[in-house]
């Protein structure tokens, strides 16, 4: 069944997965207000002016902060030094959130680097 919106998609988590990603949400939606809510690629995500900033998902083992582009990471590289990561996500555990600050710099580093 597709998921078609960022409440069915948390909707089908457990807790404490479902509260830490709640939490996520009011961050980038802080961090970046008047984004708009979509699902991309079956995954919450967030959109300015049509472009993705911000997305997020749960897997088995960890939580996923998605920035939608690998060169986003780069630029807060001291800033998440203890984070695992690949190429386009920043993996972080269920009961120790990203906080805000890492949160608001993700997102400036993306608008950013897309010229919003």
């Amino acid at each position: 069944m597709p998921i078609e919106d960022i409440d069915s998609y948390l909707a089908g988590l457990n807790e404490p997965e479902r509260r830490a990603l709640q939490e996520l949400r009011r961050q980038i939606l802080v961090a970046a207000p008047g984004a708009e809510e979509c699902i991309s690629y079956g995954m919450p995500a967030f959109q300015v002016h049509g472009k993705p900033v911000a997305g997020f998902a749960a897997f088995k083992n960890h939580l996923s902060y998605l920035p939608h582009s690998g060169a986003v990471l780069t630029t807060v590289d001291a800033d998440i030094s203890g984070y695992e990561r690949t190429k386009g996500s920043l993996h972080f555990p269920v009961d120790e959130p990203l906080p805000q600050h890492l949160v608001a710099a993700l997102i400036a580093a993306r608008l950013k680097e897309l010229g919003l």
